[in-house]
């Protein structure tokens, strides 16, 4: 009887967070694997035994700016540029990390803590180590710059804390400008990962524990054993993967990912982050990794996620070490004697070609020192680097030969791929730079069940960029998908419909069990339903799905890119006050944010303050001279004033800075003709037609000024090539 009573305690009250001292007695090998692990040591307190940087008056300099690392008897400073470029001394609090770097944060006022961004590199001096060293060595990055690390991206408050520490509330006071972050515990400690453990504890005091009732939320396990069929060269897991769980509790740490709502162990990513997709610069077309994105993404496209690996087949997640080292690793379901094997690699057995991973997982380093592996396990493609740019492993391993190189000894050894021309890379790259031809292999790989979620949101959220019209037929499908990341995508292309398609297909989604997808839901239906409807009687079928948008959003004001997201979702209810009060606080945080700026100018010009609107632009302009979009914005500006000659100038900015020709080369071009400079425009449209073709805005123009300079030959001929580019891109 005492037992039944203590387990529905333990079951029905709220757990609490204990600390690892209160699992240890029970869990000795995990707690051991822990300690001295990357998860122990993610943060600590400055002490003698935590700081491994030279702090012997050492000395750094960076584009003139001298830091100065010093300690007085157990404490530690470090004298460096403030907000305004000024020298000043800070006390260190903690540190960040041991391997192969460690940051170290200091105390900015107001609750603030701020990584710094010149970092003691931990390697050994023979691996080149042992030096302090700034993470942007070629840039000089500047008091003001919201990269210096006074700037909220080296807010640890903001942009650090969530991952390195156990249970994170940010408490951000916008009213103030004021932190008062807290946390359970300093470093990322089994209740990170697993939960708040008191009712699990109680159940084991009182003898109660069981597969079903273990007082946790949830089982990170991964439940399945693998098995090799009969002649079998790769094992299979004897039942599927049914649980997402472990792979998403990782996510939340290993993902490059906007944070929500508030975490609650169980629940799935999408309902606590919203996860970024295969684009550039994130990701290179093919979808390996480029920028820093923590490994999630890519592993969730590879043929080893949907196979049902899952993160501890190959990790300890105790001690974050391999669970078997080298090639074992692979070699727990992929037969060695067939893989671990020259036939297979065709190298010499010890050389860095016959390593699974150095072909399989090539690395990329981050900041500075950190070489992290791809995870999306795929074979090294080197067409796709010649069509698409994608690094592959052959020619990051040999240096001096080509990508044709590469190539050419794949096909002499026999290689050969059959999906060289409609492979999804080449679509996702076609479609970056608005080539609408893109658009049936984006639409076959958006419906490719045989496809990963990430790649088929991808495709999806590409091509309703690219051609939203070929959304419809599929559009219903996806907004259906039992995989949150489909919805979400296919929710966010549905913003480039028309008004009176939208609100019938969000309709449903304004229930879906999963935040990040309410949240996009929400955003697209404000626009759309009338802000006083409750005023005239009438109910808001939507009000409470508003209402929770706006409770998430308010919990992450510290972050310009929230304000931005807010201020947009305001003045779509009808509040441009609101609106133009949340830009300026995004604008005060970071002033280089351009996307704030825009549409801070775009607001300026609706309520009908063009002295605003261009005091507002040539601000940015002044921080920030290279910012095609302020440029662009400039420039509609002088030409609704009148100032054709100047707006004309601001175009050609605009569009010398467009990494790729695209919208402000036609624009320009357009511009260009108007001004009765037909041989510029046409030489812009040229130019733009050479680098991205594709286009359908530019062909058009090009036959059409083609005309106009009495070049029928050419005009035919880009008019049949319109209507080939249009053909192909299943418009008719």
């Amino acid at each position: 009887m005492l037992s039944n009573i203590l387990t529905s305690a333990a079951v029905g009250a709220e757990a609490t967070y204990l600390g690892n001292n209160a699992c240890a007695g029970c869990h000795e090998q995990a707690s051991a694997d822990w300690t001295d692990s990357h998860h122990d040591l993610a943060m600590q307190e400055a002490t003698p035994e935590t700081v491994l940087g030279d702090f012997n008056n050492t000395t750094f300099d960076y584009f003139g700016v001298t830091t100065t690392f010093s300690q007085k008897g157990g404490a530690f400073f470090i004298e460096t540029d403030n907000a305004t470029g000024e020298l000043e001394t800070y006390p260190v609090e903690y540190v960040f990390g041991v391997e192969p770097l460690q940051q170290y944060l200091l105390p900015l006022g107001n609750g603030r803590l701020q990584a710094l961004a010149v970092a003691w590199d931990t390697r050994s001096k023979s691996e080149g180590g042992q030096r302090w060293y700034h993470l942007y060595p070629d840039e000089d990055i500047a008091a003001g710059d919201p990269l210096h690390w006074t700037g909220g991206f080296f807010n640890w408050n903001t942009s650090c804390a969530e991952c390195h520490s156990t249970d994170v509330e940010k408490r951000y006071d916008a009213v103030h400008d004021r932190f008062d972050t807290h946390y359970e515990q300093i470093d990322v400690g089994c209740e990170a990962c697993h939960g708040p453990g008191s009712a699990h504890v109680a159940l084991a005091d009182a003898g109660s524990l069981s597969p079903a009732q273990t007082g946790f939320a949830m089982s990170l396990k991964a439940r399945g054993a693998w098995q090799w069929a009969e002649g079998a060269d790769i094992a299979q897991r004897s039942e599927p993967l049914t649980s997402n769980h472990q792979i998403d509790s990782c996510a939340r740490c290993h993902a490059r990912r906007g944070t929500l709502g508030e975490y609650h162990p169980g629940k799935p990513l999408l309902d606590t982050h919203r996860l970024a997709i295969i684009e550039e610069p994130l990701y290179w077309p093919d979808g390996q990794i480029r920028d820093e994105v923590y490994v999630y993404g890519s592993f969730i496209q590879s043929k080893m996620h949907q196979a049902g690996v899952a993160c501890t087949n190959c990790h300890n997640p105790h001690s974050n070490q391999l669970v078997v080292e080298g090639n074992g690793v692979c070699a727990q379901c992929h037969l060695a004697s067939t893989y671990d094997n020259p036939t297979h690699h065709r190298h010499q057995v010890a050389s860095a070609g016959s390593t699974c991973v150095d072909c399989h997982m090539p690395s990329q380093i981050y900041m500075g020192v950190d070489a992290r592996r791809d995870h999306s396990m795929r074979i090294p493609r080197p067409d796709l680097s010649i069509s698409t740019g994608s690094p592959n492993a052959c020619n990051q391993c040999h240096t001096d030969q080509s990508a044709d190189w590469a190539y050419s000894a794949l096909s002499d050894w026999g290689v050969t791929f059959t999906d060289r021309r409609h492979h999804p890379a080449r679509a996702l790259h076609a479609a970056g730079r608005g080539d609408i031809r893109a658009a049936p292999v984006l639409l076959e790989t958006a419906n490719d069940t045989g496809a990963t979620g990430m790649q088929r949101a991808s495709a999806i959220t590409h091509l309703g960029r690219l051609l939203p019209e070929q959304l419809m037929p599929s559009l219903p499908l996806w907004l259906e998908s039992r995989d949150p990341l489909i919805r979400l995508a296919a929710a966010e292309t549905i913003g480039q419909l028309p008004p009176e398609q939208r609100q019938a297909l969000l309709m449903p989604l304004s229930q879906d069990p999963v935040l990040a997808v309410r949240m996009i839901t929400a955003e697209q239906l404000a626009g759309l339903v009338p802000a006083a409807s409750a005023s005239t009687g009438q109910e808001n079928p939507f009000e409470a799905l508003f209402s929770e948008y706006l409770t998430v959003q308010s919990q992450h004001l510290d972050m310009p890119s929230v304000l931005t997201q807010l201020s947009s979702f305001q003045q779509a209810r009808g509040d441009s006050g609101v609106a133009q009060s949340l830009l300026q606080s995004a604008l005060r945080k970071n002033p280089e944010a351009s996307v704030s700026r825009v549409n801070l100018a775009d607001l300026h010009r609706t309520l009908g303050n063009e002295a605003a609107a261009r005091e507002t632009l040539e601000t940015g302009i002044a921080l920030n001279a290279e910012d095609g979009a302020l440029w662009f914005s400039l420039a509609l500006l002088e030409v609704r004033e009148g100032n054709a000659k100047q707006g004309l100038q601001a175009l050609a900015k605009a569009a010398s800075l467009e990494e790729i020709p695209g919208y402000y080369h036609y624009v320009l071009a357009v511009a260009q003709n108007d001004q009765g400079l037909l041989a510029e425009a046409l030489a812009t449209l040229k130019a733009t037609h050479r680098a991205a073709p594709g286009q359908p805005s530019v062909l058009a123009a090009l036959m059409q000024y083609s005309q106009l300079a009495g070049d029928r030959q050419s005009a035919q001929r880009y008019r049949d090539e319109l209507r080939a580019t249009v053909q192909a891109a299943g418009l008719q």
